[in-house]
């Protein structure tokens, strides 16, 4: 006899995946929009909550004067910067289009300036000239710059669906300011896991958003612009450019911020700018590198408890797969790995231990 009542639950669940499948193609197209939503409205929560104590009677004043500073203290600031890089950037590119910057000769100036037996262990290494050395990088880097091209491109030829979004995005945000605590309870009730373990994995989610984006961000821009002031203190060009890039490596652990300053110190000191070199150096090491050790416990903590080396390599491999959202994404998704299967263990361990039996070894 048929089970009527597994029949109409194994109905329901694929009627909800269904739907499920259906808004996610639907909504695809502004995925990212309302991605950045959900993130902001989790960053600036706190925020909302003062200001809705301030004004006890209306959640609509509170979440639209939160949706007003968060326009004037962080998306018009970075408007006016993006503007200023991208002006950097174009005069950068005509230099090196009307031959003013040569790379090649950089390059060949670096190398002559090396030890010779350095000299010949990069030429084995392929990077005995300038050209072998451009299609070694190449060979390294080309899908990334690919893809940061690729996406910049598409912004700039396709403004009216960037702008689109952005519209999205922001009314979304405002919604998910007022509503987003209790919509939040909702999906964790509906989750289809037990109480508890559903609440936890709703914290670590909130936490490591906060932790990356509070953390991980204002770092790197504070990293970033320490980086563009050491530039300009020792007369390199473009340096708001080499600071944003610097802005941008730092959100890499470990490695981070050398990424930039480490070749240009080298440049530096190779071509005989010795005080600029060592002023790049003793920058990079004593306030830029030391910036992160003060600056991120003071923001977050180490609530985020995720290890370095996954941080690193998740943040590069959602960067790959999503783009700028990877950023978030891929430490979001070690963190819940990492909980998921801490979760898993625990209630192994409860259920091995049971009453009058000692624990299994």
């Amino acid at each position: 006899m048929i089970d009527r009542q597994r029949v109409e639950n194994g109905g329901l669940v694929l009627l909800l995946a269904l739907v499920t499948i259906a808004l996610a193609m639907v909504v695809s197209e502004f995925a990212s929009a309302l991605l950045w939503a959900a993130l902001a409205a989790i960053l600036f929560q706190p925020l909302f909550h003062r200001l809705h104590e301030r004004w006890p009677g209306s959640r609509n004043l509170a979440a639209a004067m939160t949706l007003l500073i968060i326009t004037f203290a962080v998306i018009i600031p970075a408007m006016v910067i993006g503007s200023l890089v991208v002006d950097q950037a174009s005069g950068v590119y005509l230099q090196m289009r009307s031959g003013e910057i040569n790379f090649a000769l950089y390059f060949q100036q670096v190398h002559d300036a090396l030890p010779e037996r350095v000299q010949s262990l990069l030429g084995k290494a392929g990077f005995g000239t300038f050209e072998r050395a451009q299609i070694r990088i190449s060979e390294a880097l080309g899908n990334s710059a690919s893809l940061l091209t690729q996406r910049a491109l598409a912004i700039g030829a396709n403004a009216a669906a960037f702008l689109l979004a952005f519209g999205v995005a922001l009314y979304v945000t405002f919604f998910l300011v007022r509503d987003g605590e209790e919509l939040g309870a909702k999906i964790v009730k509906a989750l289809p896991l037990e109480a508890s373990v559903a609440q936890r994995l709703a914290t670590v989610f909130a936490t490591v958003v906060r932790a990356t984006l509070k953390g991980s961000g204002l770092v790197a821009l504070a990293q970033g612009a320490l980086g563009a002031i050491t530039f300009a203190i020792v007369g390199l060009p473009a340096a708001l450019l080499w600071g944003m890039l610097m802005a941008i490596a730092a959100l890499l652990p470990a490695i981070g911020p050398a990424i930039i300053w480490g070749p240009v110190s080298v440049y530096l000191f190779a071509t005989g700018s010795i005080w600029e070199g060592a002023v790049v150096v003793a920058s990079g090491v004593f306030v830029i590198g030391l910036s992160d050790n003060i600056l991120r416990p003071m923001l977050v903590g180490r609530d985020a408890g995720i290890p370095d080396w996954l941080v690193l390599v998740t943040t590069l491999g959602g960067i790959e797969l999503i783009g700028l959202s990877g950023i978030v994404v891929g430490p979001l998704a070690g963190a819940l790995f990492i909980a998921a299967w801490q979760i898993l263990t625990e209630q192994r361990q409860a259920a091995n231990v049971l009453p009058g039996k000692p624990p299994a070894a």
